[in-house]
């Protein structure tokens, strides 16, 4: 097979890290997460499921801009949208009156909410909902589950146990220019382990967030999203559900709808938009209105795009019954890896729901030479693919069953890798990092 030359892309990402810290501007975009010295890190275009790279190498994408596209790149009806309103203007002195349809769709979509506020990020997204939180409950200790970003109050928890967070995503953050005095105001429980949750309760007697994804790689058990939900009315704390990832996946709307159980604040960001940025808070009247109480402005969240191609891209998973095909295409790909894995002898272990899993090979220190491989080979075969798949509406079954077939491929060579003790022989670069881990 012919290696594909991303010699552009390597030379520009190679100028970046020189002049840009950490090469780009999210870490989960870095080629060094995915296949040292052989990612394409650059595109020239994107439509649907493809990508073209520097050198006009073609790509099926089964990363989606890491959950910001559900619909898929440059969707044409919410392109439409954001081209009339571009040329209308997209920002004035004066308000957009989409800002007020948007939050009208969203509190109908989510009868238990009543008030919305807006960001364009889900970090900032989610440092408002913290701060609106920490407003109305008047404590400022919280207790969280997954990960919710870059923010002070997120980080400060590796204050405490600089491995407070590894569970939690990305571990390795280090807690740098993050005020000391902040120790201690955030702590960690894992997902499904109720009794960790109700021992922190119990020995803290300020908590005043619970913060937490509803669902990620593992679903609820033994109730525990009601049991969470009890816990937060008995102490009287603001139950945040971050919905940035998972949201709009499962259902149209939140995940936590599916479960039946509703927070105060939820948060929404990537995927309602497909690819412009947007980002909403929408909680109960009482909570939100402790927002006009502490001050939380800015300029570029009154603009118009984001809230014009949200209401596109809600109003088309709507009629198109999008999260159907996430279902329908997602169990089509985890049935065919598991077949692909059994064939060929491989331990792979699959976690996650259809529309949004992940899948990890078991085998030990050598597991991320081994998930490296599999991106190497997977992108020789025009597929830019790593242990994580977003499913999005523009990933058909006819990429699905590529996706599958490619894989079949690559998990024979693995095989014999693995058994001739070979897999780092194979690479043609270094091993991918894991976390976060300081460029050079």
């Amino acid at each position: 097979m012919n290696r594909k030359n991303i010699k552009k892309s390597i030379e520009l990402w190679k100028k970046a890290k020189k002049i840009i810290p950490g090469g780009t501007q999210l870490l989960s975009k870095r080629a060094e997460q995915f296949l040292p010295e052989q990612w394409p890190a650059y595109f020239r275009k994107a439509k649907g499921v493809d990508v073209w790279d520097l050198d006009g190498n073609k790509y099926i994408d089964t990363l989606a801009s890491i959950g910001a596209c559900i619909l898929g790149y440059a969707d044409p009806d919410v392109n439409k949208a954001v081209k009339k309103v571009i040329e209308q203007g997209s920002i004035s002195t004066l308000n957009s009156p989409e800002e007020v349809e948007l939050a009208e769709l969203l509190c109908k979509l989510h009868p238990w909410a009543k008030q919305v506020r807006y960001a364009r990020t889900g970090g900032e997204a989610m440092a408002m909902a913290v701060r609106i939180g920490r407003a109305y409950s008047g404590k400022d200790k919280l207790v969280f589950c997954g990960y919710h970003g870059w923010s002070d109050w997120y980080l400060s928890a590796n204050l405490a146990d600089d491995k407070n967070l590894d569970g939690h995503l990305l571990p390795g953050l280090k807690p740098k220019g993050v005020p000391r005095g902040l120790k201690g105001t955030a702590i960690p429980f894992n997902y499904n382990k109720i009794e960790e949750l109700e021992r922190l309760v119990s020995e803290n007697k300020n908590i005043g967030l619970i913060v937490m994804e509803p669902v990620r790689y593992q679903e609820p058990q033994n109730n525990f999203l009601r049991k969470v939900r009890k816990i937060a009315d008995q102490i009287g704390a603001v139950l945040i559900f971050d919905e940035i990832t998972m949201g709009w996946r499962l259902n149209i709307g939140a995940a936590h709808l599916k479960y039946g159980v509703n927070p105060d604040i939820a948060v929404f960001a990537k995927g309602m938009s497909n690819s412009f940025p947007m980002a909403a808070i929408i909680g109960k009247e009482k909570v939100m209105q402790t927002a006009q109480e502490t001050f939380i402005s800015s300029t570029y969240w009154t603009e118009r795009i984001g809230p014009v191609a949200a209401l596109a891209t809600i109003k088309k998973m709507i009629e198109k019954k999008v999260p159907n095909h996430l279902h329908k295409i997602g169990s089509l790909i985890i049935k065919g890896l598991k077949e692909a894995a059994d064939n060929n002898g491989l331990k792979l272990t699959i976690s996650g729901l259809p529309p949004l899993f992940h899948f990890s090979f078991d085998y030990g220190k050598n597991s991320q030479a081994v998930r490296t491989l599999f991106t190497q080979e997977m992108l020789q075969r025009g597929i830019l693919a790593s242990g994580t798949i977003y499913i999005t509406y523009s990933l058909k079954e006819k990429h699905a069953k590529k996706y599958i077939e490619s894989a079949d491929e690559v998990f024979r060579i693995i095989k014999k890798a693995i058994e001739n003790d070979n897999v780092c022989n194979l690479l043609k670069g270094p091993v991918a990092h894991k976390g976060f881990q300081r460029l050079t």
